[in-house]
């Protein structure tokens, strides 16, 4: 990419400089990137590093026995596939990263300026921006003029010249005169300022976006990679808030830029209105300022999925045979002997379940235990065949002799 020129003498000063940052900007964004992901660079030997070293450490976890699920293998995968389609592809990284952070902003800002007509919607923003602090300069080189109201004049010295200010006449047109110019320096600080740092944030992050998507590999650097990501979101938010906020004013002082200018090249004075000037310039500042801390804020709150940052924790638990938080839920460790088959357990149970009903009274006159017929713990159970069913008619036993009273066997033996 070609050097970035020098601010042109013939373009005014706000877009000579503002171009000039977008260039570099772009410039520090792009051949950046290309520095850091080149073949033999250090970024290049890190990135192998950190992938040798995460390739190692999930067969270390299948040699400890511990075999992964489906979408622990499945995470795993994406993201070996994300670090590098990003991390050594311009292609790639500059349809999904780089025109997003650089050229997305003012695509939404048009489609978002345009149905409420807002100045520079539709492309020119920095044109637009650069008229109106030509009209500022044109403003001041005017003046704001000699104030004609009753009282302001004093008789002239000699016959035929036109009458004197008063003391405090000078001194109201010269705060009217300073006022000007601190409009003029307001406008030009919040504009560059505001613009200059969410393009050169960018093209920073940018250039560094190499070495913050390697650190998406491991638990204890993916915060890194989090906060490349918030400050490329809130670059991006914040370009976008500026377009905005310089659009609505724009649409505030160009009309009145126009207007003051044609009463001055009438002669017209205009006292008191560069104080006010001065106030909208302020508050406009402070308006970009705060639309920026705004978009920070937003950008802050920015968090990958949970099941990114668990899932390396999610498999230590399991090694240790500790509890696995996934999602917010505890899920419990799988017991040992969660292989065998749903067919066999359910086949135990039923067995188990024979037994207590067909185990034999304990010893010593002790019935079971419980209505329902169970086993103390204490007891034995062993597996007994129930006693054979009483074969037909002999569940019944007929009387053969007949009842004899004590009495009367007395009485027999009395005789």
């Amino acid at each position: 990419m070609a050097a970035c020129p020098a601010i042109p003498p013939a373009e005014g000063f706000l877009r000579g400089v503002v171009d000039f940052i977008d260039c570099q900007a772009q410039s520090v964004g792009a051949e950046g990137y290309r520095a850091l992901a080149a073949p033999g660079s250090t970024l290049s030997l890190v990135l192998l590093g950190f992938l040798t070293l995460f390739v190692a450490l999930f067969g270390y976890r299948m040699l400890l026995g511990h075999v992964p699920a489906v979408r622990d293998g499945v995470l795993a995968l994406v993201k070996i596939g994300i670090v590098l389609a990003l991390a050594t592809s311009w292609a790639a990284y500059r349809t999904l990263v780089y025109d997003v952070a650089l050229h997305g902003p003012a695509e939404i800002a048009s489609e978002i300026g345009a149905p409420a007509a807002l100045p520079g919607a539709g492309g020119g923003l920095v044109a637009r921006l650069d008229q109106a602090d030509r009209a500022m300069l044109r403003l001041a080189e005017l003046g704001p003029g000699e104030p004609v109201a009753a009282g302001a004049t004093t008789p002239a010295a000699e016959p035929g010249q036109p009458p004197l200010p008063t003391a405090a006449a000078r001194q109201a047109q010269g705060w009217d005169r300073l006022a000007l110019d601190g409009a003029r320096a307001l406008f030009l600080t919040g504009t560059i300022g505001a613009l200059a740092a969410v393009r050169l944030a960018a093209g920073l992050m940018l250039a560094l976006g190499p070495f913050f998507i390697a650190f998406l590999l491991f638990e204890g650097t993916r915060g890194l990679f989090e906060g490349w990501l918030r400050v490329l979101g809130g670059a991006a938010l914040g370009a976008l808030g500026t377009a905005i906020v310089l659009g609505v004013e724009l649409a505030m002082l160009e009309p009145w830029l126009a207007y003051l200018i044609a009463l001055r090249e009438a002669r017209v004075p205009i006292t008191g209105v560069p104080v006010e000037l001065f106030v909208v310039a302020l508050v406009f500042a402070l308006a970009l300022l705060a639309t920026l801390i705004a978009a920070a804020r937003v950008a802050y709150g920015l968090r990958l999925p949970a099941a990114w940052r668990e899932a390396p924790a999610a498999a230590a638990a399991a090694l240790r045979g500790e509890p696995v938080r996934i999602g917010g839920a505890v899920r419990e460790p799988a017991p040992a002997t969660a292989e065998r088959s749903r067919a066999a357990s359910v086949a135990d149970a039923v067995a188990a379940t024979q037994r207590r009903e067909t185990a034999p009274a304990a010893p010593g006159g002790l019935a079971m235990a419980g209505a329902g017929g169970h086993v103390p713990r204490h007891l034995p159970v062993r597996d007994v065949a129930p006693p054979p069913p009483p074969r037909l008619g002999q569940s019944f036993r007929r009387r053969t002799r007949g009842r004899v009273s004590a009495s009367s066997g007395r009485r027999d033996r009395a005789s």
